[in-house]
Formats: C-alpha cells, structure tokens, sequence
C-alpha cells in the first residue's frame, strides 16, 4: 500500500531528501541521459511542495507541486516521477491524480499547467490536461506545454 506525503523542503529530514533527490536523479538524469541541473532551487522556494509515494518506508514516486508564477503563471506540476522498480504498479496515475487534488486543495480554482515530455501528452490529457503549445526541445527532449483548466 502506498503512502502519501505532502512537504516542504524544510519538513523533509535528510534521508527522505536523500530519497527524492536520489530517484529524481536516477531517472532524469541516468535513465533519460539528460545531463541537466537537477537542483535548480525551487525546491527550496517559499510554497512549493513535494507530494512523496512511499511503501515500505522508501520513495517510490514524486512530484513537485508550484505556486502560480515560479514555474508559469498558473499552479504547476513538475518532476512527476515514478520508481523503475515499481512501475508496473502503475502508480503514475494514481500520483497524478494526487498530485491534481493536493493543488486543488492547495490553490482552489487555479489552472494547473505542466511542461511534459511530449511522449506523455495521452498520459496527461487522462488527466484533464490539454496542449497549448507547439512541441519544443528541453534538454533535447521533446516537451510541450499542457493546462488544466481551472
């Protein structure tokens, strides 16, 4: 059975941390072969919060849930993360969906917009993101701009 958690950076202990920061790592940037700045600092910023999927006590799934204005204008979602060894789960539904309601809760009535690797694009619009945006390149990985509507 998995185990929610929403935190801010100051609410995780070091090896919670260490947890986040380790599958973050292991899949966007070993996985995906996308050397790329990780630890951008807004995990640390005022109001952004880490929804954290355990079972047994380790990370098996996260996402980083941001005030409006810090990533886009709207509410976002980012470093949406599932753990290789868990994945046919299939906890990423369950964690958008989780992630979807803890911004709702958060910030009532706010669209929610993610950059998403353009490959998921069906996976998001599940959940009721739509595009709206041309496909680009981040971090030579085809991405496109996505909203729910508020």
């Amino acid at each position: 059975m998995i185990e929610w958690k929403r935190l801010s950076f100051d609410e995780m202990d070091n090896r919670l941390l260490y947890q986040v920061l380790k599958l973050r790592v292991d899949v966007f940037v070993v996985e995906q072969e996308c050397a790329y700045p990780e630890l951008d600092n807004k995990d640390l910023l005022d109001g952004v919060k880490h929804l954290i999927g355990l079972i047994d006590d380790r990370v098996v799934a996260g996402a980083r849930l941001i005030p409006a204005g810090l990533s886009y204008p709207a509410t976002s979602i980012g470093r949406v993360v599932v753990c290789p060894s868990v994945r046919e789960l299939k906890l990423g539904h369950s964690l958008m969906e989780k992630a979807v309601a803890e911004c709702l809760h958060l910030w009532p009535n706010q669209a929610i917009e993610i950059g998403a690797q353009a490959h998921l694009e069906q996976f998001y619009k599940r959940h009721g993101f739509e595009a709206f945006s041309a496909p680009y390149l981040e971090d030579g990985i085809p991405h496109i701009d996505m909203r729910r509507k508020a």
